[in-house]
């Protein structure tokens, strides 16, 4: 009976030493049996129909089927949640982000090239992020997709330009209830937005990042749990959809309204005055928070020490609680309005859902309407 209530893993890999350690991490878990592996993706979707597992572990590169094309077909066929395991190359970071667009719940990134013998150093992050794979709701991750990178740019630019018009013409028709009731809340004050996000987030941060018109007049300070290599390619990727700037920071990059900037996987994101502006400080000495470098709650607390703007503090899908004590930091420490993901539309309400129980969210909200709450309180 024990044996019944674990979730059930397949693995697939085309090398037989991966399978074989992975498997292993996975021997005496509570929560996890592996039930079957497979060679490659061909073998998979066949093993995925027979087993009926609740999660699957999958390398990208594999002969017959590559796991890229092997899971546009089990989204398609099998449903299932998949976590994607990835070279830490820049095709590998392109790959991990198509992955995710074509319906992966997230993806670990190899230590050292295909056959990684130091694959015990993620271990620990493999086994958390399939026991919560298992999870997910299959239905959420066919909903949720990238725009095609495709498409042109142009033609996704007139299409977002439509949706942020008809978005702030709702806002101004309506009055917020929330402002009426905050009489600190002035919209004429500068303002920072800041937003943390973990899994399903590259999706979620889409949604949100194209729908933001190009004259916002706030930067926007993002943090996604990924590694060192990723957060580039996923930055180039929302800026070829987006009004927007959208930029991996760089250390000494100095806030402007109307960029975007993305915490580099494996350095916190931290904010230092210089003159009348603010420059963007990465530090790579503090360590990782709860597993995380970057860490929402470091960016949090440091942008809570500014006191001469006022923050719109977002917090998206992903999995633990990263982000609420930061919340409360800035909410101590000026005036905030913090919006939150509805469990609706998470991949995992996790983070939202520990934001939330802190009581100093101002607003849930489903992710396609993050955007226009986050204009509402904008000049």
């Amino acid at each position: 009976m024990e044996l019944s209530s674990k979730s059930k893993l397949l693995v697939v890999d085309d090398s037989a030493f991966m399978r074989k350690l992975i498997s292993d991490f996975f021997v005496g878990n509570p929560k996890v049996e592996v039930v079957g592996t497979a060679r490659n993706g061909k073998d998979a979707i066949k093993k995925i129909q027979s087993l009926k597992p609740d999660v699957v572990t999958m390398d990208v590169e594999m002969p017959e089927l590559n796991g890229l094309d092997a899971l546009k077909e089990i989204m398609t066929v099998s449903p299932v949640p998949v976590i994607m395991l990835s070279s830490t190359t820049l095709q590998g970071a392109e790959n991990a982000l198509k992955a995710m667009e074509n319906g992966a719940v997230d993806f670990v990134a190899k230590p050292s090239g295909t056959i990684s013998l130091d694959l015990h150093r993620i271990k620990e992050e493999l086994v958390h992020k399939v026991e919560h794979a298992a999870h997910v709701s299959v239905t959420k991750l066919k909903k949720a997709s990238f725009a095609p990178v495709s498409v042109s740019k142009s033609s996704l630019l007139n299409e977002n330009r439509q949706l942020i018009k008809n978005s702030l013409t709702q806002v101004t028709q309506t009055v917020s209830k929330e402002l009426t009731k905050r009489k600190d809340w002035n919209q004429l004050t500068k303002k920072i937005v800041l937003i943390g996000t973990s899994t399903g987030g590259p999706r979620a941060l889409q949604e949100v990042i194209a729908k933001l018109p190009s004259r916002i007049k706030a930067p926007i300070l993002i943090v996604q749990h990924m590694p060192a290599g990723f957060t580039k390619s996923l930055s180039d990727r929302l800026n070829q959809l987006s009004q927007i700037k959208v930029k991996e920071a760089q250390h000494g990059d100095l806030l402007q309204n109307g960029v975007a900037y993305i915490a580099p996987g494996g350095h916190h994101l931290k904010l230092e005055k210089r003159g009348a502006s603010y420059e963007i400080v990465l530090d790579q000495t503090e360590p990782p928070r709860a597993g995380h470098r970057p860490s929402v709650d470091v960016m949090f607390e440091s942008a809570s020490k500014i006191k001469d703007m006022d923050k719109v503090a977002v917090i998206m899908t992903g999995m633990g609680s990263d982000g609420s004590k930061g919340l409360m930091q800035l909410k101590e420490n000026g005036n905030v309005m913090a919006i939150a993901e509805s469990e609706k539309t998470c991949i995992v309400y996790g983070m939202p859902k520990a934001a939330v129980e802190t009581q100093l969210v101002n607003e849930i909200v489903d992710v396609d309407n993050i955007a226009e709450a986050i204009m509402k309180y904008l000049p």
